[in-house]
């Protein structure tokens, strides 16, 4: 087998940051509930809201460590599998990280061990106070982490100098309000929100299942199934607003998750199923939804949205011109001081398809000896594999309204049915539990995968962006990760279960009408279900 430098980097980063993001989004939902969880027991001082405070606080912590661990090791590999790009972009991609660091990452860490530890020692309101800075801490962490992808994704605020040979923020305030990064920092927390509310309903509904802790469990279901149902539906509506930017910034990685190969007349349709092939740039089986995807992607009927075809013809263009760019790029370095002020202004007229012409080093050692077919290649490779792209993103948006099913039919049932929920229901809540997660990986496959063969969106090439390192090299760390990363998820699961399994900590005595009561079990065959005393 021959092993690619580039495609074993990529593997390797993929496997660091996709593992990540398996606590991400449980830290930031889980953060958020905790925090709305100690604001009940300050309003009403009952101490079964404190129980609850401090029982998914502890999983939190739990979760939160270990993001930590393996977030740190992610961000290192910019540095050593990635050099070039960190050379290439640093100025702004560094900016957005350093921030997060000092700022967002050492409030959320202090305020970590002042929540833990301070119970005893900080008045209710001052307790109180440190549970919503972790979770602003943890959100706001988030924030500069998607400003940075949000660069790579949309790089606006920078450019090109020619006397550096290096990417220079030149805004960072485009930076920081760019329109995509802000799309997917309310869609990603979102998407954490959600994520912890099924596994707050999913651990409730094992709790009432095993008829244990249900003072508990009841309420955490009421607190999840309300703040889920919001978060569902916001993410929908957050995941159009992404649909209408990649439209704006980003429209081969719309077209490929569409399978979109030619442009429709306005408005496009949806293509709800169909089998995508590359070879023969067409999508068999293709069943549509008229005027869906148009009203999404351009919010009007006479807007027309380009296919692969059209776009990958507009980059042979692009490639073009990133020729004379490059090519006025060299005089500059051979003359540097004395270059003549045509020269620039060329450079500067073309230098916007800079990125282009360097698709073509895959094939040839200088871009200006590229003939057609050459040219034709590299606007070829800006064509991602379309399969992939097309089933993930349906796949994550049926999850999406699932999640938007679930947790209205527990909001309903808590809110107008006097909690009685069938032992189905709560069995499907339990079943569900790894479902968001699945979910969240789709998405940011979809967004990375969708991007390629950019490692920043049509400014560096992702085969430019690695470091100069032997296959030996990639295959040992590749190797380590994995039994490390493997490792540490034996613990998180096992730990998770562990406190799950031992439930809350009685550190206070809870008298209140749950418990006082006996809650009792309704069992009916199939539709046998566990409710409060109709006195409750």
């Amino acid at each position: 087998m021959e092993f690619d430098i580039v495609e074993l980097s990529r593997l390797q980063f993929a496997m660091t940051a996709m593992y990540h993001f398996l606590f991400v989004p449980l830290t930031l939902g889980l953060s958020i509930l905790v925090a709305i969880m100690e604001t009940v027991y300050v309003m009403t001082g009952r101490p079964i809201w404190r129980q609850m405070t401090k029982f998914w606080g502890t999983l939190f912590g739990i979760n939160f460590v270990l993001g930590v661990a393996t977030g740190i090791t992610m961000e290192f590999q910019f540095g050593m599998n990635w050099s070039y790009y960190s050379h290439y972009v640093g100025d702004i991609f560094g900016a957005p990280l350093a921030i997060e660091g000092l700022m967002a990452f050492f409030l959320e860490a202090t305020f970590v061990g002042l929540f833990f530890f301070g119970w005893d020692k900080l008045s209710r309101v001052q307790h109180l106070v440190v549970a919503w800075l972790v979770a602003l801490g943890s959100n706001f962490s988030a924030l500069w982490i998607l400003i940075a992808n949000g660069w790579m994704q949309n790089p606006v605020g920078a450019e090109f100098n020619p006397d550096t040979m290096r990417m220079e923020l030149t805004s960072f305030t485009e930076v920081l309000f760019n329109e995509v990064a802000q799309a997917k920092f309310v869609h990603t927390v979102s998407a954490g929100y959600v994520t912890a509310s099924v596994f707050v309903l999913g651990v409730s509904a094992w709790y009432l299942l095993k008829g244990r802790h249900e003072a508990l469990a009841r309420r955490s279901i009421t607190v999840a199934a309300s703040f889920g149902l919001a978060s569902a539906l916001s993410v929908v509506v957050l995941g159009d607003e992404s649909g209408y930017d990649a439209s704006q910034n980003q429209q081969m990685k719309l077209a490929a998750m569409e399978a979109m190969w030619e442009t429709h007349p306005a408005p496009a349709p949806f293509t709800l199923f169909g089998i995508p092939d590359q070879e023969a740039r067409e999508t068999h089986y293709a069943v549509e939804v008229p005027w869906v995807m148009g009203l999404i992607g351009t919010r009007s009927l006479t807007e027309q949205i380009p296919g692969i075809n059209q776009l990958e013809a507009e980059n042979e263009d692009r490639i073009r011109s990133g020729i004379v760019a490059y090519d006025a790029l060299m005089q500059i370095r051979e003359t540097r001081d004395d270059t003549p002020a045509e020269v620039r202004r060329t450079f500067e007229t073309h230098s916007a398809d800079l990125g282009y012409a360097f698709l073509l080093l895959r094939y040839v050692e200088d871009p200006r000896e590229a003939d057609e077919e050459t040219i034709a290649m590299a606007a070829e490779d800006t064509v991602p594999t379309v399969w992939p792209i097309f089933w993930a993103f349906r796949a994550m948006v049926g999850l999406g309204f699932g999640f938007i099913a679930v947790m209205a039919y527990f909001f309903w049932q808590t809110s107008f049915r006097r909690g009685i929920y069938p032992r189905w229901a709560l069995r499907m809540a339990v079943a569900i539990i790894p479902a968001p997660w699945l979910a969240a990986e789709l998405g940011w496959f979809v967004a990375e995968f969708g991007r390629q063969p950019w490692t920043v969106d049509g400014v560096l090439p992702t085969a430019l962006s690695v470091s100069h390192l032997s296959v030996q090299d990639l295959l040992l760390t590749i190797a380590g990760f994995a039994i490390f990363y493997t490792i540490l998820f034996v613990v998180e699961i096992g730990l998770m279960l562990k406190y799950i399994r031992k439930g809350p900590f009685q550190d206070v005595e809870i008298t209140d009408s749950w418990t006082d009561r006996h809650e009792r079990r309704l069992r009916r065959g199939d539709g046998e279900a566990i409710a409060p005393t109709p006195a409750e």
